[in-house]
């Protein structure tokens, strides 16, 4: 139980006292974001011309390998301590059985191995889901239009193990299929990959808010139907943490909230219940409308900061953001 705070009445209690000065209001800030608290979000391409900016993301860029390799070392040289790396697959190469979701020389594990040669120290992290390699969009097989659990868990192992190999060191399983940690824990220690962190996506919300980032791994055309059979129901927070205790049992090191900021009441959830490793992303659609009223003059670039601190403030220890590297800067520059 939190306690119940002491406050004497007016004039002996005036609030206003601490936020008199810049000097007081720093020493009595309850959250800060620090550059320790983010992780940045990257797309890579393997088509040809694909990179560039992404039109419903701007100021967001596919990047080639080698613009993956000046990314990360970018993110070294401004103190980020983790990018996560997200794929631009051939739609040529897209199948209803993803054979190019384990393929060790699929544009995610060349960025892998590539940033590491570049960056070594930087913590790298995957994502884990079949919609970039699969024809249909899904994040897992589809037979009849249903989605299937069981079989999609064994290509889940088949395509953490590969990242692994390649040097993943936080595997970021999004696909929200039933009893996927504990087959890819058990699978990452028979293999010998036992230091190999799972942040798990373990309440991703079936969410508007996902529209641009589809745009930008090329699978918004081909999504068929919708993802509300896997993903969470946004009217619900109990299942969001029984999801999580779930994940939790099975043997992830950290947990997601995602969406971000309209789900900010199930970060803090999450964290007042299980005091584990707490993260939510600060997804696609978050980023588009922030940015967007940024370019358009309606929002100073300050409010960026600002919501941040709203993840910090609902409990979590860090953010995946597309914002990572300029408020990296902006916290640099004071």
């Amino acid at each position: 139980m939190p306690a119940t705070p002491i406050i004497a009445p007016f004039p002996a209690t005036r609030l206003r006292r601490l936020r008199r000065t810049p000097a007081l209001r720093a020493l009595t800030a309850e959250r800060h974001v620090s550059v320790e608290n983010l992780i940045w979000p990257i797309f890579v391409t393997e088509v040809a011309g694909g990179e560039g900016e992404i039109p419903s993301m701007p100021g967001v860029e596919r990047l080639t390998l080698d613009g993956a390799k000046r990314a990360a070392v970018r993110a070294a040289s401004l103190g980020i301590p983790a990018i996560c790396i997200f794929p631009h697959s051939d739609p040529a190469l897209k199948t209803e059985g993803c054979e190019r979701a384990w393929d060790p020389e699929n544009i995610g594990n060349r960025a892998i191995r590539a940033i590491k040669e570049v960056a070594p120290d930087l913590a790298v992290m995957t994502d884990i889901a079949l919609d970039p390699y699969n024809i249909n969009g899904h994040d897992g097989f589809v037979r009849d239009g249903v989605i299937l659990n069981d079989e999609t868990i064994e290509a889940l192992v088949r395509m953490a193990l590969a990242q692994a190999e390649a040097g993943a060191d936080i595997l970021g399983p999004s696909d929200m299929m039933d009893g996927r940690i504990g087959a890819l824990r058990g699978a990452l220690e028979a293999a010998g990959h036992k230091d190999v962190a799972i942040l798990s996506y373990a309440a991703k919300y079936a969410s508007g808010f996902y529209g641009p980032f589809r745009d930008a791994v090329g699978a918004s055309g081909r999504l068929v139907g919708d993802k509300k059979t896997y993903q969470i129901n946004p009217a619900n927070r109990d299942e969001a943490l029984r999801c999580v205790a779930r994940d939790l049992a099975e043997g992830a090191d950290m947990v997601m909230v995602k969406p971000g900021m309209p789900y900010l009441d199930i970060c803090r959830e999450v964290k007042d219940q299980f005091g584990a490793p707490t993260y939510a992303y600060q997804v696609s659609g978050e980023y588009a409308m922030l940015e967007g009223a940024i370019r358009a003059g309606w929002l100073k670039r300050e409010v960026v900061v600002e919501s941040l601190l709203s993840f910090r403030r609902a409990g979590c220890d860090g953010i995946l953001t597309y914002y990572a590297p300029m408020v990296a800067e902006m916290l640099a520059a004071g």
